[in-house]
């Protein structure tokens, strides 16, 4: 599972994953802290958790704290600048986009920023595109271009394909239907040796 998480993200080491580990535990032991403070406290408290993580796009903005119990080490992995990248600008897996982040291909708003982990915020999200001078997009592009196209058969064209060997397999019969001509002349050499039998009358 932990190596299935790194290639869907495209993580470099499992360091980054126990990070994402660590800082979820962290959000839950906080919200876990507030379950068991009073009502008056924990009404004070308890907002200013959800939006910082509502904020992120951790989880929405009517949840609860039973929603911030259930999330999941993807859900931090998710928000990360590369999976946006990876997921926003067409790049065929994770890595591409880590490296894309990595040369400074990437600007979110008018900053430029080559941290793969980057937390992106619901606000910055629309934000995240190529630099001006990035020529990543026209290569992605090319790419796009030679990619065969598969098309799929037509119904009609397929149902015939289907059919020509069914008609052409009595054809393949046919010799066996031929071969007891082939044993006339056996018949014909009783005859033959009759012939030679018979006394000469000289």
């Amino acid at each position: 599972m932990k190596l299935q998480t790194l290639g869907t993200f495209g993580l470099r080491t499992k360091r980054e994953l126990w990070k994402a580990h660590t800082e979820l535990s962290r959000v839950r032991q906080q919200a876990r802290s507030l379950l068991a403070l009073t009502q008056k406290v924990r009404d004070e408290k308890e907002p200013i958790l959800l939006k910082s993580l509502a904020r992120i796009g951790l989880i929405p903005n009517d949840a609860t704290l039973d929603d911030v119990l259930n999330l999941k080490p993807t859900d931090l992995l998710a928000r990360r600048l590369q999976t946006i990248v990876s997921n926003k600008l067409g790049f065929k897996t994770p890595y591409q986009a880590r490296q894309a982040v990595i040369h400074g291909h990437i600007m979110v708003g008018d900053r430029k920023i080559n941290i793969p982990s980057y937390t992106v915020t619901v606000a910055e999200e629309d934000g995240v595109h190529f630099t001006p001078k990035s020529k990543i997009p026209e290569m992605l592009e090319k790419n796009k271009a030679k990619e065969p196209k598969v098309e799929a058969p037509a119904e009609g064209e397929e149902a015939k394909a289907e059919a020509a060997p069914a008609e052409a397999a009595p054809a393949e019969a046919a010799p066996a239907e031929a071969a007891p001509a082939e044993a006339a002349p056996a018949e014909a050499a009783p005859a033959e040796a009759a012939k030679e039998d018979k006394p000469s009358t000289d």
